[in-house]
């Protein structure tokens, strides 16, 4: 994806050198492409235009190269009450369910997590019968994670720096709301908002990015999905914008935006904590 611009492009990967070889560009119908997702089957991408308020799929050929959208769908909602980051619908990230049957898509901007049936032969969407969950105002529903083996879905709330909980049902997609939790200590009073959530392989904790706090809050998942908090881990630089596990959840990378840096954390197997690994890597232009 490109930012602000309309378009998204794909790359063959040399599987000896890792060389990234361009194979074209193709319209996704709307600006700010923030998050994409393969269906299963890797004949579609489905996009979430952030700034247009709408999610676009586009086929993908034998090649891997992409095809101009064939579908876009704008999200209906009225807006949600924070004046500067809720004008309008801002879909922020596109997730499909195990299945493969159904797409996720929180809307930050409408304070709401849509779902949609996907046609894998068609690559169609359609709206459930529920077609939404609205979340509390001014929430800003941002990244969606699901449990590897429960039918839960957690969702980080940007805005109001809170992760909800809610119970998915496999087969008509519909989402109810469970539990909300802070992501912030109670004896932080500044401004903080949250970015990305992550989930161990085991299902057993849950990580979710503090800007402004910059931090990690770390949760554990009881048997039904639920979460207690566990703590908070400084990320060691300001505004973490994106964490992520390692395949084997031993470690988690936190990448501060405003830090212009990546550091890597250790996960204890027994009780999720962190602990950093004195690795870090720069990322700022020299």
């Amino acid at each position: 994806m490109h930012g602000d611009s309309d378009f998204a492009t794909a790359f063959a990967l040399d599987p000896k050198t890792g060389e990234a070889k361009p194979l074209g560009r193709a319209a996704t119908g709307g600006k700010n492409g923030v998050r994409q997702a393969l269906d299963p089957s890797g004949k579609y991408l489905v996009v979430a235009n952030y700034s247009s308020g709408s999610v676009a799929v586009l086929p993908i050929g034998p090649d891997g190269a992409l095809k101009d959208q064939h579908q876009l769908v704008q999200l209906p909602g009225e807006p949600g009450p924070h004046k500067v980051e809720q004008q309008s619908s801002h879909p922020h990230d596109i997730v499909f369910d195990p299945s493969g049957r159904f797409v996720l898509v929180p809307d930050k901007g409408l304070d709401r997590v849509f779902v949609f049936r996907f046609d894998g032969a068609t690559g169609k969407l359609t709206p459930t019968a529920q077609g939404s969950v609205q979340s509390r105002p001014g929430a800003g529903p941002r990244h969606v994670a699901f449990h590897p083996k429960l039918p839960i879905v957690w969702v980080l709330n940007e805005l109001n720096s809170t992760m909800a909980t809610y119970q998915f049902d496999p087969e008509s997609g519909s989402l109810k709301p469970l539990q909300v939790i802070t992501t912030l200590p109670t004896d932080f009073t500044g401004n903080s908002t949250a970015a990305e959530i992550a989930v161990s392989p085991d299902g057993r904790f849950v990580y979710g990015s503090n800007r402004g706090h910059d931090s990690v809050a770390i949760y554990a998942a009881n048997a039904e999905g639920l979460l207690s908090p566990v703590g908070w881990q400084s990320t060691q630089g300001g505004g973490p914008r994106f964490i992520g596990l390692d395949p084997s959840g031993h470690f988690l990378n936190a990448a501060n935006e405003q830090g212009d840096n990546v550091v890597t954390f250790k996960v204890d197997a027994g009780s999720g904590k962190l602990t950093p690994t004195g690795r870090t890597s720069r990322t700022e232009a020299r």
